[in-house]
């Protein structure tokens, strides 16, 4: 298989992905009703950076270069708030970090906005690209066996039981296990602004 036969099956697979999660959003707001706060506009779970797979960040890069071409100035704004952070994170060489470095990151870098996040405005800048944490937080979620907990804007003075109504699986054929099975990084996690803020 060719380097673009396999670059074009990786795409179709994340794109029947990410249908499969946005059908599980959709599924969660129906459940949810009005215990689910998440509206535009709401930037509370872009603050802070978090791990994401090696697909996520391929993803993310495919969003910037488009935006790179549509929209350069807003680009160049992600571009400069990934590598400032990426900057700032590092503590060695991105290719040397593991797990525990990138808890630590997280932890003490908790309140800082996304680098995608343009807070001016409350929008994110590669929303189509976003990652699949970025796509499931806000309803009570089951990731195998895995249960976590709704964002706490979400379902507010909601008993248990109701919270466990609502809960869904957004992945359950782990269809991105199977795509990053195919990855040559498929064991490499990283943070937004080291995969949008590399020199």
């Amino acid at each position: 298989m060719t380097l673009r036969q396999r670059k074009t099956r990786e795409l179709a697979a994340d794109r029947e992905l990410l249908r499969v999660i946005q059908d599980a959003w959709e599924e969660a707001g129906r459940l949810a009703g009005s215990h689910l706060a998440c509206r535009p506009g709401c930037t509370a779970c872009c603050h802070g950076p978090f791990p994401i797979s090696a697909l996520d960040a391929r993803r993310l890069r495919r969003g910037l270069a488009e935006l790179v071409r549509t929209a350069p100035e807003r680009a160049a704004g992600v571009i400069e708030r990934a590598r400032a952070q990426a900057r700032l994170f590092m503590g060695k060489d991105v290719k040397d970090l593991q797990d525990e470095d990138l808890a630590e990151i997280c932890e003490r870098f908790g309140e800082m906005p996304c680098p995608v996040l343009e807070v001016s405005t409350g929008r994110c800048e590669l929303y189509d690209h976003r990652p699949l944490t970025c796509r499931t937080f806000g309803p009570p979620t089951r990731f195998g066996e895995e249960r976590l907990a709704p964002c706490d804007l979400c379902f507010v003075g909601a008993s248990e039981a109701e919270i466990e109504a609502a809960r869904i699986e957004p992945d359950p054929e782990d269809l991105e296990g199977r795509i990053l099975a195919g990855l040559p990084e498929r064991d490499r996690e990283t943070l937004i602004a080291f995969a949008l803020g590399k020199d």
